[in-house]
């Protein structure tokens, strides 16, 4: 079996203060130094908790880092100048060496529409948009000239340097965005989902690709853990899930990964069996050292 694990980086706080908004360059080095394959920024402009810019604290991973790749988890494109947004993308997979994982997403509705406001885009057109920076970002990041969407009648622009263009995962749960990963996208990028809710949407994107003509996209999934923890911790983390995802607290308690390194082994299994080729694990819990090496014990165990 294979299966790549990769951790988030604290880069999302509770409270007005932005309490366990932690140190990024810290976590991105133990992830490196415990053989963990990727570290992840959440991304959006206003959400409901504090956040730091993704691009950002991936920058300062990348410089703390050799090996590690880089993920946005997800980056909302379609809340950005895309011109700007490439020119970002770009510059990270630069001096990172080409390590980055680029998460997209439309922007869900948990988060309201301040950002999309603040930004000064309709928060009707996300979709749209989301489908036309898709198009267009291979070519920008690419250096290939290239029609801005949004914007018609304007030349077309090219960015330099050039980059080798990073796998672009499409995030979010459903049909939209497997339609979308069908289409645009080197994979899908779901979460809090279960392994059984997983299986048939993996085989529905493969259909999807193979009638696209296109190869089938691989599959990230986003996973609450709390490694370590019983059912006390699993209670805790249900019940976060369906206040801010509007989860059922009946199918919310399957999502978390608690336990021992065994227990979480064997969870995460069922994640490769249902079509999954990495797992993202998503923790608040403060200590996050113990969190990132039982995820490394976890990958020994999947990865012999």
């Amino acid at each position: 079996m294979s299966l790549d694990i990769g951790v988030g980086l604290p880069t999302t706080g509770r409270g007005p203060d932005g309490t366990q908004l932690g140190d990024v360059r810290a976590h991105a080095i133990h992830a490196e130094q415990l053989g963990l394959e990727s570290v992840w920024a959440a991304d959006h402009l206003i959400p409901v908790v504090p956040i730091l810019d993704s691009t950002i604290a991936l920058a300062v991973a990348a410089g703390a880092t050799e090996r590690v790749r880089l993920g946005f988890s997800v980056m909302v494109l379609a809340m950005r100048s895309l011109a700007w947004a490439a020119k970002q993308v770009g510059t990270l997979q630069h001096v990172s060496g080409g390590r980055v994982l680029l998460g997209v997403g439309s922007g869900g509705t948990p988060h309201g529409t301040a950002g999309w406001e603040a930004a000064g885009v309709p928060y009707g057109e996300r979709g749209a948009r989301t489908d036309a920076a898709l198009g267009a970002l291979p070519g920008l990041l690419a250096g290939e000239p290239t029609v801005l969407p949004y914007e018609p009648g304007r030349p077309k622009i090219s960015l330099a340097p050039a980059v080798a263009v990073p796998p672009v995962l499409i995030g979010g749960n459903g049909q939209v965005a497997i339609r979308r990963a069908a289409t645009y996208g080197d994979g899908w990028f779901p979460s809090v989902m279960t392994p059984d809710a997983l299986a048939p949407e993996v085989t529905r994107l493969r259909d999807m690709a193979a009638e696209r003509g296109r190869p089938a996209p691989t599959v990230t999934v986003g996973i609450p853990a709390a490694l370590g923890g019983g059912q006390a911790e699993r209670q805790a983390v249900a019940a976060a899930l369906s206040s801010g995802y509007g989860v059922p607290l009946e199918e919310a308690v399957k999502i978390p990964v608690v336990g021992d390194r065994h227990e979480a082994a064997e969870r995460l299994a069922a994640y490769a069996d249902a079509g999954a080729d990495r797992v993202v694990l998503m923790t608040d819990k403060p200590d996050w050292r113990r969190h990132y090496e039982l995820a490394a014990e976890v990958n020994a165990l999947l990865n012999r």
